[in-house]
Order: C-alpha cells, then sequence, then structure tokens
C-alpha cells in the first residue's frame, strides 16, 4: 500500500468518525429538546399564553451550572435550554476532533487552521458564559 493510499484511507476514516460525531451531536441535542418540551407540555399545556410581556430567561438559566443543575432537577425549561447547549456543543467539539486528527496526522497547516477556528469560537463564547 502506497503512502497516498493510506493517507486517503485516514482520511476516509477522520471524515466517518466526524459524521458519527455531528449525528450523534445532533440526534443528542433533539432528543433532549423533545423531551424537556414533552415535560413542559405536561406542566403547562393549559397554561394561557400572555404575549402582551416579553421577559428574558429566569437566572437559573442563564449559566452552565445552573442549567446542569436545574435540568438534572427535571426543570423542563432548563431540560429544553440543555438540549440548546448541546446542539451549540457538536460543531466545537467537531473543531475540536479536527484539530486532534490533524495534531495525529503531523498536518501542520490545517492544524493551525483548526487551532484558530477553535480560538475564535472560544473567544466569542467566553463573553456569553458565566
Amino acid at each position: 500500500m502506497s503512502i497516498a493510499t493510506h493517507e486517503v484511507r485516514d482520511d476516509a476514516v477522520i471524515d466517518a468518525r466526524i459524521g458519527v460525531l455531528l449525528r450523534s451531536g445532533m440526534l443528542s441535542a433533539g432528543f433532549v429538546t423533545c423531551i424537556g418540551g414533552v415535560l413542559l407540555l405536561f406542566r403547562d399545556g393549559n397554561a394561557t399564553a400572555d404575549f402582551h410581556t416579553v421577559s428574558g430567561e429566569p437566572d437559573r438559566l442563564r449559566s452552565l451550572p445552573l442549567i446542569l443543575l436545574a435540568a438534572f432537577g427535571g426543570d423542563p425549561l432548563a431540560i429544553i435550554q440543555m438540549g440548546m447547549i448541546l446542539l451549540i456543543a457538536t460543531p466545537i467539539a467537531r473543531v475540536v476532533f479536527s484539530v486532534i486528527a490533524f495534531a495525529l496526522q503531523k498536518d501542520w497547516l490545517y492544524l493551525f487552521i483548526s487551532g484558530v477556528v477553535l480560538a475564535v469560537l472560544i473567544y466569542s463564547l467566553a463573553g456569553h458564559v458565566r
């Protein structure tokens, strides 16, 4: 087997694993969000909607540790919020996986590019996470 064939096979394996990672992340996010939605309907399904006042998220849904505590405590809104966090985390996990894969392959150009993308993602999220 030539070096080029070996590299193509490695790329195919990495692509397949990235595909599994993305599918798993999306399905997990959808499943968690649906569970939260069903629980919310059971809890508040008969409530009348009030569209006259708009309020933001409660404080318990604004920081990751509090969201996790509330979600594992069975709070439907926190479970939905957890699904959204999983949805956001999926492409970030893909970039992290790419950084690791390029480092193992010693592909310095793509490692650098993926590292810059990861740094930009982390920087952009740093201002929003409490």
